[in-house]
């Protein structure tokens, strides 16, 4: 394909140069754009499986003279336990809680020394509960404890994975809209430079639709090289941010693990790319063929 014979010495053709590069740059955005509102929305799932139905209650240590943590924590049970829609109120071991700091703190960095609150995981049977009503409950029985509603934050965090994925749409449509604009250029270019090899093979006998299809066939060729090297750099620049996010798993980055259904639409944008090039160049050359005389 990327050395057909052409009857047009297109392959001459200064405007078509940069064309590659272009669709490159086009490719490259539009899978990043793709990626990340895929991990993100992927995120906001798990979390959302993970997370709803849930609560948290932190009970912090208070200075010398006050209760000790466990009777802090057993009287935030008391409470937590007698409330109806609670299915399910465990304090959360020692070692789990070093588990999650660990990542932050590092190993061993949790000793006895350190005034760690306690922290108490709550599962919901389903029903609805005051919650404004339990965390005054919770802070009457246990000064300083904390009640942490998981579905205010998961509504911000659904909120923001479809803003996301809106911008990676609008991003979508301006590659799209600018790689369509490029190829038009580039055709009536074409034409313009070539208009007098192009009437001596209409004098020749030639339709619109053969010259026509060799505008469609150059145009579709660097429209591959471009997608190719666009996914190449596209799939370089992933791998790199996936290391980096094992690197520090303490969760500064998303986990960028794709799954094969969506690395499969990745891989369909370099060929969507030169489809949509090929079908752009056709359209403007026979609409512009039909108008000339």
């Amino acid at each position: 394909m990327f050395r057909t014979h052409y009857d047009l010495p297109l392959q001459r053709d200064v405007t078509g140069r940069f064309l590659p590069w272009i669709i490159a740059l086009m490719v490259y955005l539009a899978i990043l754009a793709m990626a990340g509102s895929m991990v993100l929305s992927d995120m906001a799932r798990r979390w959302d499986r993970g997370l709803a139905g849930t609560l948290t209650v932190q009970v912090p240590p208070l200075p010398e003279g006050t209760p000790a943590l466990d009777q802090r924590v057993q009287s935030a049970l008391g409470v937590l336990r007698a409330t109806p829609g609670i299915a399910r109120a465990d304090p959360l071991p020692r070692q789990d809680l070093q588990g999650l700091l660990e990542p932050w703190l590092g190993t061993g960095a949790l000793n006895a020394d350190l005034p760690v609150p306690a922290m108490i995981d709550v599962a919901l049977a389903g029903g609805r509960i005051d919650m404004n009503g339990l965390a005054q409950r919770l802070r009457a029985a246990v000064p300083g404890a904390e009640l942490d509603d998981h579905a205010a934050w998961l509504k911000d965090l659904l909120a923001i994975a479809r803003a996301v994925e809106a911008v990676a749409l609008g991003i979508l449509a301006l590659v799209g809209g600018a790689a369509v604009a490029t190829v038009i250029f580039v055709s009536r270019a074409g034409l313009a430079i070539h208009g007098q090899v192009v009437e001596l093979l209409h004098v020749m006998g030639a339709p619109d639709r053969y010259v026509a299809r060799q505008f469609q066939s150059h145009v579709l060729g660097l429209a591959i090289r471009g997608g190719i090297i666009g996914t190449v750099l596209a799939a370089a620049t992933l791998i790199a941010l996936k290391r980096a996010g094992g690197e520090y798993a303490a969760g500064l980055m998303p986990d960028m693990a794709l799954n094969q259904l969506q690395l499969v639409s990745l891989a369909a944008v370099p060929a969507i790319a030169a489809v949509l090039a090929a079908v752009t160049a056709r359209i403007t050359v026979m609409r512009a063929l039909a108008r000339m005389p």
